[in-house]
């Protein structure tokens, strides 16, 4: 079998954002969303765990459509959620008050909180404490699930780690430098060249502003068209990874640095260099427990599947109204994909 679980850490601000207010609940009158055995769902508890989510979307000029697929996808989720919430009741798993304190205590802990701090954070969020709690106790209880249920299944022989390793790390480099780089571009039209002009002003422009203080990652999140979700980082490349006119333009840059703005291949360009360090082979005694810990995570997820789509099978579930039309949207439960 694969590395044991680990300790369930709940982070505070996400266990929070699930529960953000909506405005949208006026647009549809409150009913029954879905019926999971002998549980319900209430089109206002879509229209509530939708909330934040669809604020965004229709900020950044998602129509109705988006929307529809948006809430379908969230009561797929509350549908999963009552399924394994029958599972927790029919094989007691139900956390204790003991258990949901001490939890509640270690999130207080990692986030260098009393429990009086946590308590006056979630309620300036404005959720209620004791809804809170119970949103803990049912992380509790699903990561019971796993380890009970799901993580028993998985079995893992070091052969197959080996595999892994030999497929991955068989042509390591022997030596040089490796970087840790983030990339900021702008692409060129085609066949433009004053949009040429334009799009490596852009970058000048980007350059200047991070020159003046502000940070790589949050420039390229706003300007960048390579990764902008992860502030354009690359991340570790060996030096024979790195294309020629990368290479010329960090030249002698040291942590920290940004090049000057360079054209590449498809746009204009800013490195940024985070770390750069000579390069040393990856043992096998070294990448064993990250490649085992990689293996088991994805292991549990196909096992995870595999166990909510045997519980769905066996249990009677219902989708109404607007939500019986959900085949309709393509929408595939088991990846969360349309």
């Amino acid at each position: 079998m694969g590395p044991p679980m680990r300790p369930m850490t709940v982070l505070l601000f996400v266990t929070l954002a699930i529960a953000g207010p909506t405005g949208a609940s006026a647009e549809m009158v409150d009913g029954i969303a879905a019926q999971v055995g002998a549980e319900i769902v209430l089109v206002s508890d879509v229209l509530q765990a939708a909330g934040a989510a669809e604020s965004r979307l229709r900020e950044e000029g998602g129509g109705d459509k988006e929307v529809a697929m948006l809430r379908v996808e969230i009561l797929e989720h509350m549908i999963e959620r009552a399924l394994v919430r029958q599972v927790i009741k029919r094989a007691e798993l139900s956390a204790n008050d003991a258990e949901v304190d001490a939890s509640i205590g270690d999130i207080a802990r990692e986030n260098q909180l009393t429990i009086e701090e946590l308590r006056a954070s979630v309620d300036a969020q404005g959720m209620p404490f004791e809804v809170y709690r119970e949103r803990i106790r049912s992380e509790i209880e699903h990561q019971k699930v796993m380890s009970g249920m799901v993580a028993s299944k998985v079995r893992l022989g070091e052969d197959e780690v080996r595999e892994v390793y030999d497929r991955e790390f068989t042509n390591q480099p022997t030596g040089g430098e490796e970087f840790y780089l983030r990339q900021l571009m702008v692409a060129f039209p085609n066949d433009q060249k004053n949009g040429r002009t334009t799009a490596c002003m852009r970058v000048g422009a980007a350059r200047a502003r991070i020159r003046s203080g502000e940070s790589f990652r949050d420039v390229a999140s706003e300007v960048s068209e390579v990764n902008p979700e992860v502030g354009g980082t690359i991340g570790w490349l060996h030096e024979n990874e790195v294309a020629e006119w990368m290479r010329e333009a960090i030249g002698s840059l040291e942590p920290g640095d940004i090049s000057d703005v360079v054209e590449g291949p498809f746009g204009c360009n800013l490195i940024e260099i985070v770390e750069r360090r000579t390069y040393e082979r990856i043992t096998w005694e070294k990448a064993k427990r990250p490649l085992e810990s990689q293996l088991f995570e994805q292991r549990m997820a196909e096992e995870y599947r595999k166990f909510i789509d045997r519980i769905r099978e066996q249990t009677y579930i219902e989708r109404r109204g607007m939500f019986a039309d959900a085949a309709d949207l393509e929408f595939d439960p088991n990846d969360g994909s349309f």
